[in-house]
């Protein structure tokens, strides 16, 4: 079980806070439990929306398969209301160096600013705050307009809703993208978002019908993407013709349940391939025969 450690600043907004903690709470409904903690200077921590929330003041040492997580406050000049203690400071300094992921939520990019942890790496806050943040960090690369980005193990994000796409897209790296659509669809949140990219990803670009039918089908395709397609089977787990199937699924997402199933392959290999491994481990481990497959098909999605 890995934990997730949110530090709460005075003044913390609810959402930054919120809207992290319930993907990752989310995640156990569906086999990946994750520990929730929250560690705060004081034993109670007032939120910007007058909700006074609980905090550990007797901090522990993450491990390094940990996330520190600094949600946002409210603010106008980045730096928030009632200063920063040393201790989030040392924390994210003390985790980021042991190899563990640090990330934040808005204006929590002060806080690793202020930890050395923004320097020569790419980096967001609040389309608002932007400008103080490249102004107080100028080592920083502050990319403006994105939802977030990531810089190895320092992960940031514009602010509000948006910390919801930075947890999503930490569960599709850390588990696949199968775990990230279930977990954003129990939320209601069918346009998980990428970061520096503008398209949707490929589970919920092609979830904004109303099928029941086609989106169990999805449902089964997203948690078994690399596993080998039989349609027959698949049409009867779901109680309907093969014909039926097809027919629904191609009308509903313009796409064959092959095509659909295919091009999750293609975007978790993507995502593999980014994160270091070969061609060819990339392909096995999706599904495909090998990398000549996995070649093949990529050409064919460029055009």
């Amino acid at each position: 079980m890995s934990t997730v450690f949110f530090l709460l600043v005075p003044g913390v907004h609810l959402l930054d806070l919120a809207g992290p903690a319930q993907v990752f709470h989310g995640a156990a409904d569906h086999g990946r439990p994750y520990r929730l903690r929250y560690l705060g200077e004081q034993n109670q921590v007032c939120a910007a929306q007058g909700v006074a929330l609980s905090a550990e003041t007797d901090w522990p040492e993450p491990g390094c398969g940990d996330l520190l997580l600094v949600p946002g406050w409210r603010t106008a000049s980045l730096s928030p209301p009632n200063g920063l203690g040393t201790r989030v400071v040392r924390l994210l300094e003390e985790h980021h160096g042991r190899g563990g992921t640090v990330a934040s939520v808005c204006a929590g990019a002060y806080a690793l600013g202020m930890a050395g942890l923004l320097d020569g790496r790419e980096c967001t806050t609040h389309h608002e705050l932007q400008d103080a943040l490249a102004a107080r960090f100028p080592a920083a690369r502050v990319v403006r307009d994105v939802l977030y980005t990531v810089s190895g193990p320092v992960v940031t994000s514009a602010g509000i809703a948006s910390g919801i796409d930075l947890a999503l897209h930490l569960l599709a790296v850390a588990h696949g993208p199968g775990l990230a659509a279930r977990v954003a669809r129990s939320m209601v949140a069918y346009t998980r978002r990428n970061g520096h990219e503008r398209q949707e990803s490929v589970m919920l670009r092609h979830r904004s019908h109303t099928d029941d039918l086609v989106h169990r089908a999805q449902d089964v395709l997203d948690g078994r993407f690399a596993d080998r397609l039989v349609l027959g089977e698949l049409a009867r787990s779901l109680g309907c013709a093969e014909r039926t199937l097809t027919r629904q699924f191609t009308r509903a997402t313009g796409l064959t349940p092959l095509r659909y199933q295919q091009a999750l392959r293609l975007e978790r290999a993507h995502q593999l391939r980014a994160n270091g491994a070969s061609a060819e481990t990339a392909a096995r481990t999706v599904g495909f025969s090998d990398a000549r497959m996995l070649r093949k098909l990529s050409q064919r999605a460029r055009g």
